[in-house]
């Protein structure tokens, strides 16, 4: 636990040796408890090089502060289906509600010729890049590969602790994940703005599996609990991680994909950097051993849970599908775009 908050903060190290298992039993017992708690935790010991993250900071800072027309040169309409480039504060709905962000969508770097660019799957294909701030791509990527590896050893972990064989999501799911990474700024916000509670991102679920945040050192990111809002201040060196609906779905409930939502009241910028390390596109999402859900009177809890009176346990297909739709709703847009190839 933390001094400022009530989550959890588990040491991951011992994921990344296979060999160290009750170090990893441990860990997994850890996390057990965190995601049946609120699904939230911070995670030190990811292997994450300081220098990686302070790097990213600097070099995102310098992408914002870029004037509008340059940083509309690589905009979202500019990605296609890909889902790359940048949008303007006010770009992305949450709930059908402007949210008071603007940000930066990114995810695996792909050649054109790649055969699933070729092909024209969706969030598929190259990054739209800023040439004014040449060194954001390999920041970018160098930090990507090393929060994908801890994403891995992560589901590992999440695999130990509910019974299964470490590899079980690897198998079955994320040999070839999906990967979408963001950098958001929220702007300092006004009084009139937080009077009237315009949120940086309104509250929501994340979609898939498992999300890794590094965020600054302002705060803003609250989680909803049993006993209410609760702040998940940030810790210097630590990674906030939380479940997704897809987890949600498989494990029956038994882990919850927990609302969350951003409000800016620092009085200065605030930068956060999630990444979703999610199934891949094609994957029919099924509920693992022992823990399937089908009582309607749970399903009628879960929707009545929700802010969006919509039960992810009534969801049926391939996590493709499932993102498709939420796509629809966050940026009409494209949504319409990719929905209707």
């Amino acid at each position: 636990m933390t001094s400022g908050s009530p989550l959890h903060v588990i040491d991951m190290e011992p994921l990344f040796d296979a060999n160290a298992k009750s170090a990893r039993r441990l860990v997994a017992d850890a996390i057990e408890a965190a995601c049946r708690s609120t699904g939230f935790f911070y995670v030190t010991g990811h292997r994450i090089p300081a220098q990686t993250l302070e790097q990213l900071d600097v070099a995102s800072r310098r992408f914002f502060a870029l004037p509008t027309e340059d940083k509309a040169a690589i905009a979202m309409a500019k990605g296609g289906i890909a889902w790359r480039g940048w949008f303007p504060v006010g770009g992305e709905l949450t709930s059908g509600q402007a949210d008071l962000k603007e940000g930066l969508y990114l995810g695996l770097e792909l050649p054109r010729d790649d055969k699933r660019v070729v092909a024209g799957l969706p969030f598929h294909g190259p990054n739209l890049w800023p040439r004014q701030v040449p060194e954001l791509r390999d920041v970018v990527l160098g930090y990507m590969t090393a929060t994908i590896a801890a994403a891995r050893a992560l589901m590992a972990g999440v695999a130990l602790s509910l019974g299964l064989d470490d590899g079980y999501f690897e198998q079955f799911y994320t040999a070839d994940p999906t990967v979408l990474f963001r950098i958001f700024r929220y702007p300092a916000t006004t009084e009139t703005e937080q009077a009237s509670e315009q949120w940086g991102v309104g509250e929501h679920t994340d979609y898939g599996l498992l999300t890794l945040l590094l965020q600054d050192e302002r705060g803003g990111l609250q989680v909803r609990s049993g006993d209410g809002w609760i702040e998940a201040p940030p810790i210097p060196g630590t990674l906030i991680c939380n479940i997704g609906d897809m987890l949600d779905r498989m494990t029956g409930g038994w882990y919850r994909s927990t609302p969350h939502r951003v409000n800016n009241t620092s009085g200065l910028d605030r930068l956060s950097f999630p990444l979703f390390f999610d199934p891949n596109l094609a994957a029919a999402i099924r509920p693992l051993p022992q823990h399937a859900l089908s009582d309607p009177d749970l399903i009628a809890a879960d929707r009545r849970h929700r802010w969006d009176d919509a039960s992810v346990h009534m969801f049926e297909g391939s996590y493709g599908d499932y993102l498709m739709r939420k796509v629809a709703k966050v940026f009409p847009e494209l949504g319409a775009r990719v929905l209707l190839r």
